[in-house]
């Protein structure tokens, strides 16, 4: 089993696909990977050599991934709350950042539905 920035990439699954689960690499940038350390995209991790696998980490460490990429992301957030920008805001709310609509939509962030019982007409 490989072990590159941390990760464990599973056995049974392509290169380009295992390094999908490194925090901060893409299908695309898993490609790219692949290019620079001359590794077949279609091997999969456990027929890897020691040589290639090094050649992956190498290639890895022009790329801000994993403990760094998370922290930056959480600095970049925590600005963005303690200016009280729009965006930041939105963050603290736990609602869509976007752009989105929350009219509809939007259950991930908002939670379950409650519903809003009417009122009782009264009786004269």
């Amino acid at each position: 089993m490989a072990r590159i920035s941390g990760v464990e990439l599973p056995n049974q699954k392509r290169v380009v696909i295992a390094l999908t689960y490194i925090y901060g690499v893409g299908n695309s940038r898993a490609r790219l990977l692949c290019q620079k350390a001359n590794v077949d995209v279609n091997r999969r991790v456990k027929d890897m050599s020691e040589d290639e696998v090094l050649r992956l980490r190498d290639a890895l460490r022009e790329f801000k991934v994993e403990g760094d990429l998370r922290r930056e992301v959480t600095l970049n957030v925590r600005r963005l709350q303690e200016i009280n920008s729009f965006r930041g805001i939105r963050h603290k709310k736990n609602l869509p950042v976007r752009g989105q609509r929350t009219r509809t939509n939007a259950r991930t962030k908002r939670g379950k539905r409650q519903t809003v019982a009417n009122k009782k007409k009264e009786t004269k």
